[in-house]
Formats: structure tokens, sequence, C-alpha cells
């Protein structure tokens, strides 16, 4: 609506301006014939080239100031005339602001349009009345919409965490998406770009930090996963916009996300075998502290005897219960709208697998001949996780 009204107001005072002034200039003859213009110019250009440094000769300098003070008298004149006019343009630009959030951008837009696509079919706007007005609406608009990205980038910046948040996606991430889309969808023709990138960046930073912030904020669930979901969020809107500016915004999100992830299920993986976890670490920091992989059975806290006892707190029934309770608290905090369920579970059968495969050649190398195994194969794990993923 404020695009219509500021776009239908501009069109109709452009000849009503120009009129004006072209009867003041013809009445007071304040006018300069096309031949004096031609003269003008012609005469710049050779005494640019001839004196490019200046000063310029005295004839030529008389001639161009009667040209600026018939220029001069024709602005007085309009001036008194639409005394009033700059100062209701301001206005109206206020007003259009308060319609929508970001109208500031729309009013930019539609100045910005105007001044280019009446300039260029109309050479009189150059040097207009109307022109000198466009110009200091538009550094009015630019302003604005500097003053309204400012204030955007703080709100998110300084957004506190409610204080019974369990996670889901940051308001942050909604408005700066609401800002993509607008700006869009308003500026797919439009002759103006720079100021936008400018401000897609900066909220774009903006949005990260937000995002940084939950690592100091009380949450009630895994702070990791919540980065995670907010980062993955960020990266997927990034990745259907396709937003060259930012490009490396989507990129730092994809590494963000894959580095929370990677954290989360290193922090909940620890629970289904996490005694066996616990005695393996133990077993490595043996060996890199320099005993040697056959004498580290000698070591009285990793004995085979130790080793017997651990690996039978975890039957194959009991593992397959531990991943079964995993799931299920995955499931539960997990944002249904990211769905990142599946894609979480997949990476933690994966990294479960390792961490199997890990335990089994430490087995053949620190105590081989001993005859020692867990009480589930790999295939069985795998199985596990199967009938975990169909029976959900």
């Amino acid at each position: 609506v404020s695009k219509q009204v500021l776009g239908q107001v501009l069109r109709e005072l452009q000849p009503l301006c120009t009129a004006e002034q072209q009867f003041i200039e013809k009445f007071f003859q304040l006018s300069h014939s096309a031949a004096d213009l031609q003269v003008l110019e012609v005469s710049m250009r050779t005494l640019s080239s001839l004196w490019p440094r200046g000063p310029w000769p005295s004839p030529f300098n008389h001639y161009f100031v009667l040209f600026l003070r018939l220029e001069e008298a024709t602005m007085q004149l309009l001036s008194e005339i639409f005394s009033c006019l700059e100062a209701e343009l301001r206005g109206l630009l206020d007003v259009c602001n308060k319609v929508h959030p970001f109208s500031c951008l729309q009013v930019l837009v539609t100045l910005n349009d105007f001044v280019l696509e009446e300039g260029g079919s109309s050479s009189a706007l150059h040097s207009s009345f109307l022109s000198t007005i466009l110009g200091n609406l538009l550094l009015l608009a630019k302003s604005n919409f500097k003053r309204c990205i400012a204030t955007l980038c703080r709100e998110m910046e300084e957004a506190k965490m409610p204080s019974k948040m369990k996670g889901g996606i940051l308001p942050s991430l909604s408005r700066f998406e609401q800002f993509v889309n607008f700006s869009q969808e308003l500026c797919r023709t439009a002759r103006w770009r720079r100021e936008l990138d400018k401000a897609h960046l900066r909220l774009a930073r903006s949005v990260l930090s937000s995002i940084d912030s939950l690592s100091s904020a009380n949450l009630k669930v895994s702070t990791d996963m919540v980065m995670m979901e907010n980062f993955h969020h960020i990266h997927c809107f990034l990745c259907q916009k396709e937003i060259l500016c930012l490009e490396g915004v989507k990129r730092e999100a994809k590494q963000r996300y894959s580095e929370h992830m990677e954290k989360y299920i290193t922090q909940n993986l620890g629970q289904p075998l996490e005694k066996l976890h616990h005695f393996f670490e133990g077993v490595k920091a043996r060996v890199a502290q320099g005993v040697k992989e056959e004498e580290v059975s000698f070591q009285l806290a990793y004995s085979k005897q130790e080793l017997r006892k651990v690996i039978e707190k975890y039957p194959g029934k009991e593992v397959k219960r531990a991943l079964e309770t995993l799931y299920r608290t995955t499931h539960k905090y997990l944002s249904p709208e990211e769905n990142l369920l599946p894609v979480v579970w997949q990476a933690m059968q994966q990294k479960l697998t390792r961490q199997y495969q890990e335990f089994e050649h430490l087995i053949q190398g620190c105590y081989a001949g001993s005859g020692i195994a867990m009480d589930f194969t790999l295939e069985d794990l795998q199985s596990y996780f199967s009938s975990i993923t169909l029976g959900n």
C-alpha cells in the first residue's frame, strides 16, 4: 500500500513541478536555449581538456556564472511556490515507514526507482526543482533504512533467551527470514542492490551471533542440540534463497551445524556403552604413555579380569535397551520442524559402529589370545539400530 501511494504521489508531482518550472523560466526569461546549453557543454569539454586544473579564461567564467544565476533564480521562485512540498513529502515518508516493520526499504526502493526511471526518460529532471527535493528524500530514506537495520541487529544480538526455553528455533532467525523474504520480493526488479546486500550480510552476522549466545544461556536441554538445530535451520534457508553475498555465511552455518551435531552425538553416545568407553579410553592412554600393547593387561586397572567385568555389564539385550532409551530421548527433544532425527540417528549409528570397531581392535592388540569378546557382534549392533528405526 505504501509503495502504491508514494509512487502515485511522485508520478503526479513530476508533471506539475516540471510545468511550473517551465512556465517560470519562460515568463521571466530565465530559460537557456538549446544553442546556449550546447555551447556551454562544448566549452566545458574543451576547457577541461586544455586546462584540466584551471583556472579557466575569464570570458567563460563570466558565462558560467550567468548560467548559475539563472538556475538560482528559477530554484528560488520554485522554493517559494512549493515552500511546504519537501516537509509534506517527509511527513508522507514517515507515515509510509509505519505501515510495515520493513517499509523503510519499500520507501527507499520506490524513491530510487522513480528517480532512475524519470531521470532516464526526461533530461529535465536532472536539473529540476523536484530532483533536488527527491535527492534530499533519498538521503533521508537511506538514513532511515540504515537505522532500521542497526536496530534490528542490536535486537537480535542483545535478545535474552526465554527462561523456560526448551529448544527450537530462535525468534531472531524468524525475523531475519521475514526481512529476506520481504526484500527479495520487493527488489526482484529493482536496480538497487548494494545497500541491500550490506544489510543482508550485517543481519546474517547478527543471526549467527544470536545463536552463539546460546552457549552461555541456561537452557533446560542440550545447548549443542539447540545450536545444531538453529545453524541447520539458517543453512537450509540460505540454500533456498541463493543470495550471492551470503555464500560465506551459508558455509559457516553448515560448518557450525556439523560441529555441534558431532558434540551432541558424542555427549549422548556415552550412555549405551559408557563403562566400556571409559575403560578403553584408559587403555589408549596407557599405550600413548609408552606402555606396549601386550603389557597393558598386566596393569591392575586394565587386566583381563577387569575387562571381563566391564564386558559382562553389556549383554546384547541391555545394549539394545539402552539404544531404545537413547532414541526416545533424542526424539523427545529434537524439534520436529527441523526433521533432524533421521540424520542424527544415522550419525549416532555410524559413530557407535566406529567405536565398537575400535574396541575390537584394542582387544585384539592388547588382549590377544585371551579369548575375550563382547557379548554382541557388529552385526547385532546394526540390527539393533535397524529394528529401532523401523519400529518408530
